[in-house]
């Protein structure tokens, strides 16, 4: 059995992306083409994360810069907009980026940690939790983890669908 995520449903995303859109055109930049991804590497992983946005207390994320280069990604801007799917790669929302950092692993405050949303909320289970994450999906690509790459810490907000935006 595999929890292969799977295959971002981009066309989809597209839709759900116009009709945000047109529903709050002030809010889009012209011509903008918003990132399509998903939480997590695995399909439950995706799935965890993206019920934690959508039901619950997640409202920030992060991730290494190193991975947005290794995938040819620009980094999230502030006012930025992305499409978030599922473990199926179906989207699911479209989240607005508010606050963008970066910095090392180590310097998430006790605030961020809690923001983020994921476990007890507490800055060292985030720690734990991040830099196990980060060694794995780091190893699965043939690389390794270092305490000074940089991190891409990210707040944002739910912006569509109307029922889960606020």
């Amino acid at each position: 059995m595999t929890d292969e995520p799977g295959e971002l449903r981009r066309d989809d995303a597209a839709v759900m992306w116009r009709t945000y859109a047109a529903a709050h055109p002030d809010a889009v930049g012209p011509g903008e083409k918003p990132a399509v991804e998903r939480f997590g590497d695995t399909a439950a992983l995706a799935d965890e994360l993206l019920g934690l946005v959508l039901h619950g207390p997640k409202r920030a994320t992060a991730g290494l810069v190193l991975d947005f280069r290794d995938a040819a990604e620009p980094l999230p801007a502030i006012g930025g907009h992305w499409v978030a799917c599922d473990g199926a790669g179906r989207p699911r929302c479209v989240l607005r980026s508010v606050e963008l950092r970066i910095g090392p692993l180590a310097s998430v405050d006790d605030a961020f940690a809690w923001d983020e949303g994921e476990g007890d909320r507490t800055r060292a289970s985030w720690l734990e939790a991040h830099e196990r994450y980060f060694r794995r999906t780091l190893t699965a690509r043939g690389r390794t983890w270092s305490d000074d790459l940089e991190v891409v810490f990210e707040r944002f907000r739910v912006v569509w669908p109307p029922e889960v935006a606020g």
